[in-house]
């Protein structure tokens, strides 16, 4: 009989990519407007840092975040200074490097999807006498509709899978950076995979079932 692991990891994964996506959507989403409408110069330089994360091994982001969130990084010494505590080896840490690994998952739609609202449209609101920030929550919202829901799936499974970048800048320390990625790693490591098969079956048909349903509603609204 198979013994049900301890859900910490998994729970404390969920809580990260929640907060990971939330934060991401607000932050993310007037920087995707600004990169589907204008045709400023450095715009190719502002979508190639976006996009880095998705090239760069891991471990390479996981070091360059571990010297700028650590106590001697700008960053981690700005945090230090404002609470006393470092970044590096925390929750608040995994955050924020979260946030940065998973950020070209949720850029990337929101941009696409505010590419396909019309300029026609925002101008004839314009016209009507709708304010450019009502313009943007009437017009452009719910056209991006559904660039707004693959950035919430993508951008919540990909935090919830992370390894290399959380062990690197958070460790392994129980019921505070140990995920569910390094749990199943844990597991496998003390040959125990009776349970690592239990873990990583959870994490496996909650992301199926997250993308099956994005690409059903995403699809189901083409089609109305």
């Amino acid at each position: 009989m198979i013994e049900w692991p301890d859900l910490t990891a998994f729970f404390l994964s969920f809580k990260l990519a929640t907060l990971t996506t939330l934060i991401l959507l607000v932050i993310g989403t007037p920087l995707a407007w600004w990169l589907a409408r204008t045709n400023n110069r450095i715009k190719p330089l502002i979508e190639t840092l976006v996009a880095l994360p998705i090239v760069l091994p891991p471990t390479v982001m996981g070091f360059y975040l571990l010297i700028l969130l650590g106590p001697n990084g700008w960053l981690g010494g700005f945090w230090v200074s404002l609470t006393g505590q470092a970044l590096t080896f925390s929750f608040a840490g995994l955050v924020v490097a979260s946030v940065v690994y998973s950020l070209p998952f949720v850029i990337q739609p929101l941009q696409n999807g505010f590419e396909s609202v019309s300029p026609r449209l925002l101008e004839a609101a314009r016209t009507l006498g709708a304010k450019p920030l009502d313009a943007f929550f009437t017009i452009a919202v719910p056209v991006a509709k559904r660039g707004f829901l693959t950035a919430t799936v993508l951008g919540f499974a990909h935090t919830l899978g992370e390894f290399g970048v959380v062990l690197m800048v958070g460790g392994n320390i129980p019921g505070e950076t140990k995920v569910i990625a390094i749990e199943i790693y844990n597991q496998v490591e003390m040959l125990n995979y009776a349970q690592a098969h239990v873990l990583s079956a959870m994490l496996l048909i909650l992301a199926f079932v997250m993308i099956f349903a994005m690409y059903w509603i995403n699809n189901k609204g083409r089609s109305s």
